[in-house]
């Protein structure tokens, strides 16, 4: 039997590059806060949902669940990073229609501030990647989407202002955030004397390193009218994946302009919301790289290829544009913990608890994931 859910509370540790503290300590903190937003105590959990990629290593459920005394009646993971926190739902949904827990705490978070290496050491995992790419000087995310970049401008003759006006539009919303790692403006002029990191790609362009974790608390619709804040409902959540390896993400797809994935999994979320993507009023869009942004809008279905840049400029992406995205500012000025702090914005947005912020009449949200070669939409709404 199809079971109504929603979340009901969230938590977030402050963004910042070093926290000083473990990932672990953070982890604690933020599924307190969660909890405390829910207004429940730690008794009335019965399961641990993150990532299957990240999470089980550095902050493993029977830790988590042994340190907050949860009863851990269902463990769940899928994917890794911001496929599989934006998919959390999904599991979190199939456990409670099969009765095998009631609330669920979902948290996923990095130290990749503080850590040796940061993200860059993750794709060390691929022995390809060690063998044939790293010696050679392919070593980096930016060099990754950098590819993409200069690719796409070469097809369809995007040019370094479009990239710009991204950065400039979610720096302005981290600004009326409040509580983000970039506080100080960008200009235009800002954008162009950032240095290269990876050409086309600047520093403006480019997500930020951070330590955090962000948590938050599903359950039944029935049981979240009891709980302290307004529930949100998951509408609607969609997974898909390519059929490459991690071995040749980013260098050896068929196709680079394309993120398959990302169309099958909005169409999957979209049709268990029963809504069209029109509905939507805002989203929170897996922002690595201004680049990766960018070719979402048009492989969610926003827009055609090649019509990004101008469905950004037209529509406006601000708090208080057309089509706002990543209103907290996003990986590229919010934090960089993987689209996990996208959940918790999109959670606050809906709520009408985002300040300065806030996208007037927001009723549906949308959230996504990009863990190449996984994807993940999660649509939420509020009643």
């Amino acid at each position: 039997m199809a079971i109504r859910t929603a979340i009901v509370g969230i938590g977030e540790t402050l963004p910042s590059r070093r926290s000083g503290k473990n990932i672990r300590s953070l982890a604690i903190e933020a599924v307190g806060a969660a909890l405390e937003d829910a207004g429940i105590d730690a008794s009335m959990v019965d399961g641990l949902i993150s990532d299957a990629g990240i999470m089980p290593n550095t902050v493993p459920h029977e830790y988590l669940a042994t340190q907050m005394g949860f009863k851990r009646r269902f463990d769940g993971a899928m994917s890794y990073g911001g496929t599989g926190i934006v998919c959390a739902p999904m599991l979190a949904k199939a456990a409670i229609e099969q009765g095998l827990a009631e609330t669920l705490v979902c948290y996923f978070g990095v130290d990749w501030g503080s850590r040796p290496g940061g993200p860059y050491g993750f794709h060390d995992l691929y022995p390809a990647k060690m063998a044939f790419e790293k010696p050679y000087g392919f070593s980096g995310q930016p060099s990754y989407f950098a590819l993409w970049a200069r690719r796409y401008m070469h097809e369809y003759g995007l040019i370094e202002d479009d990239l710009a006006q991204i950065a400039i539009n979610q720096r302005y919303n981290s600004i009326l955030n409040g509580n983000s790692q970039q506080a100080k403006p960008l200009s235009k002029d800002d954008y162009f004397n950032s240095r290269m990191i990876s050409d086309p790609l600047r520093v403006a362009d480019c997500c930020l390193i951070s330590d955090g974790v962000c948590a938050f608390v599903i359950t039944s619709m029935e049981r979240a009218r009891d709980m302290r804040k307004r529930p949100i409902e998951v509408l609607g959540c969609g997974y898909a994946t390519e059929n490459f390896t991690g071995d040749d993400v980013f260098t050896q797809k068929p196709d680079q302009l394309k993120i398959p994935g990302a169309s099958v999994a909005m169409q999957r979320a979209l049709s268990q919301a029963g809504i069209n993507i029109s509905d939507i009023d805002f989203a929170e869009i897996y922002d690595c790289f201004t680049i990766s942004c960018l070719m979402q809008v048009e492989d969610l279905g926003f827009c055609n290829k090649g019509e990004a840049a101008n469905f950004i400029r037209e529509k406006g992406t601000t708090v208080n544009g057309k089509f706002p995205i990543n209103t907290h500012g996003g990986l590229l000025a919010h934090s960089y913990l993987l689209g996990a702090e996208h959940v918790v914005e999109a959670v606050r947005q809906l709520r009408g608890e985002a300040g300065n912020a806030q996208v007037l009449g927001a009723k549906v949200g949308l959230v996504t994931g990009l863990s190449v070669p996984d994807y993940g939409a999660l649509i939420l709404g509020r009643e």
